[in-house]
């Protein structure tokens, strides 16, 4: 079944990257992984996947220099951690039976994602560890172009020369929440303001685990610093009660007037119905697919919660793959590597 999508994403390639409007005037075009074969491209060493950081805003880069090898799917969004906790200790309050798993390292990862052929992925700090981000940082060089990672920051803990050690150390991104927040409170904390400063001029992407009530707050964010590309986790949670309003959908497709918005189309098993197949998250994920385009829009399924009875890791990339009928092979391309690839793994 992936077969018939790797050659259909073949012949997609070209379009998806018209679709994301192509190299602005003046900006970089270097030959990106699509060049490569996915051997040479996956086993590159820890130097190149660690490199420096361009510093000019993301939208700014040209979407042909980070086309991922065709077939190729990348989850940009999934937690792992190990069994033990010597060398990677919790946080104060964290214990490992809080855990969804004793365990979901990087090689139980991909025994759910290779048979549905993903090959690379996006490490999200897992809350469990706080800010201390030792373990992704470490799985991401013993991988290397195989992991990026999106780091824990405190905002109220000089935020901009943490930002510069991650940039140094290989860090793509940087995560956000608004949880136990009120959307005032959040929306006018200045350390919040400065981490969102400091990711955009590390070139760092600002991971935003945020429900529909903060999207006002985002957006504040946003016109404050445009040079500060975002990705919205979990189509900012609408449905996590179980209800899609339309007004929560309304809100978040008018955060597509900023150009520099990314919504992640991810965490289905927490979303609406809550059921695989997932179709009831069709009409929402068309709406964000018309309003954003495809190439702002990045699967990720958050593993290990997807993998968890009763849903699989299958369900949550088959949605997209085969079950939307009105996705058409460029958009699923960009949708499940694509924009993943230009933004995370440049």
């Amino acid at each position: 079944m992936y077969r018939d999508l790797s050659q259909a994403a073949g012949a997609g390639l070209a379009a998806c990257a018209q679709e994301a409007g192509g190299a602005p005037s003046g900006a970089q075009t270097a030959p990106g992984p699509a060049s490569r074969s996915r051997r040479v491209f996956l086993g590159q060493t820890a130097a190149t996947a660690a490199g420096g950081l361009a510093l000019t805003p993301l939208l700014a880069r040209s979407a042909t220099a980070e086309l991922a090898p065709s077939g190729e799917s990348i989850d940009a969004h999934i937690h792992v951690f190990p069994a033990g906790t010597d060398r990677y200790p919790l946080k104060p309050g964290a214990t490992p039976n809080k855990r969804p798993l004793p365990s979901f390292t990087p090689e139980e990862f991909l025994k759910h994602a290779a048979p549905v052929g993903v090959t690379r992925a996006v490490l999200i700090q897992f809350s469990h560890y706080g800010y201390d981000n030792s373990y992704i940082l470490d799985t991401m060089r013993q991988h290397a172009g195989r992991f990026a990672v999106v780091a824990g920051v405190d905002p109220q803990d000089k935020p901009r020369d943490k930002i510069r050690e991650l940039a140094g150390q290989g860090a793509r991104g940087v995560r956000v929440a608004s949880a136990g927040r009120t959307p005032d409170d959040w929306g006018r904390d200045t350390g919040l303001a400065e981490l969102w400063r400091a990711a955009g001029e590390a070139g760092l992407v600002v991971c935003a685990l945020v429900g529909p009530e903060f999207l006002p707050a985002v957006e504040r964010f946003c016109q404050q610093n445009p040079q500060t590309t975002v990705a919205l986790d979990h189509l900012a949670r609408i449905g996590a009660d179980g209800t899609i309003r339309s007004e929560h959908v309304d809100a978040l497709c008018g955060l597509a007037r900023h150009k520099q918005i990314h919504v992640k189309v991810s965490a289905f098993y927490a979303l609406g119905a809550k059921a695989p197949p997932y179709q009831d998250l069709g009409p929402m994920i068309r709406r964000v697919v018309d309003a954003f385009g495809a190439e702002r829009l990045l699967w990720g399924s958050d593993s290990p919660f997807q993998t968890l009875a009763p849903h699989t890791y299958r369900d949550s990339i088959e949605l997209l793959h085969s079950r939307l009928d009105f996705l058409s092979a460029q958009q699923r391309r960009c949708l499940l590597a694509d924009t993943a690839a230009r933004l995370f793994f440049r």
